[in-house]
């Protein structure tokens, strides 16, 4: 059976367990990665519930050892793997503490190359698919998100020499941009004024975006894509 790890898998109505549902669905053994125990058993139990197959395994992104735990799990099956990983971090540059900084550093694009390297090593002769999933930040720099667009930036810029490097190896590399907020649990439950300001047709779709990652990994040799980006008929951009 085919394997997929998915990392940055949070709560049930989010981005990163809708995906590991849908790639379940797919035929799929899913390794749902994160660092709460109690959301990647939710998930697994709703794959399984849906006739899946799934395993939740706590890790932390920003370590080699977790890492490499991970995809020994995957073995020689491995065939998909998306790093979800981030962490939005504000703030002004001149009150930012150096640790801050390096902190979403470490999340979004040191845990990319330790997770990218993973899957490239472990991708057998028939290759696999690799995506990143990035944001508005990956492409523009602005005010008050320093730490977060640079560290975003050099996630796209390393998922872009990812996919130059090896793709004649067979490894489709992609990098999806989510241009604005999701309409999942994270907002309506962390900000929920804000939820229903913008409203459903504000909030970018999850199964839409979830789309997007099963057209980039079922893409044939002849025409791959290195990036999507989706957001809302609202989105100023």
């Amino acid at each position: 059976m085919r394997t997929a790890i998915v990392s940055g898998v949070g709560p049930l109505e989010g981005l990163g367990a809708q995906l590991c549902l849908r790639f379940a669905s797919l035929g799929l053994h899913v390794l749902a990665a994160g660092r709460t125990d109690s959301k990647l058993q939710a998930v697994v139990d709703a794959i399984k519930a849906a006739g899946g197959s799934g395993q939740a395994v706590v890790a932390d992104a920003t370590s080699e050892a977790d890492t490499e735990r991970l995809f020994n799990l995957a073995g020689d099956d491995l065939a998909l793997a998306i790093y979800n990983t981030g962490n939005n971090t504000p703030g002004r540059i001149a009150d930012m503490s150096s640790e801050y900084f390096e902190n979403s550093w470490r999340v979004c694009c040191f845990g990319g190359f330790l997770f990218g390297r993973a899957a490239i090593q472990r991708f057998g002769s028939g290759g696999g698919t690799l995506i990143f999933t990035g944001a508005s930040a990956s492409l523009r720099g602005r005010e008050n998100f320093g730490a977060f667009n640079s560290s975003k930036g050099a996630l796209r810029n390393l998922a872009q020499a990812m996919a130059k490097e090896y793709g004649r190896d067979g490894v489709h590399v992609g990098h999806v941009v989510v241009d604005g907020p999701i309409g999942g649990e994270k907002i309506k439950k962390g900000l929920p004024e804000y939820a229903a300001k913008l409203g459903d047709e504000g909030m970018i779709n999850i199964d839409g975006i979830v789309d997007g990652y099963v057209y980039l990994y079922q893409q044939p040799r002849q025409a791959w894509s290195f990036e999507l980006d989706v957001r809302t008929s609202l989105e100023k951009w």
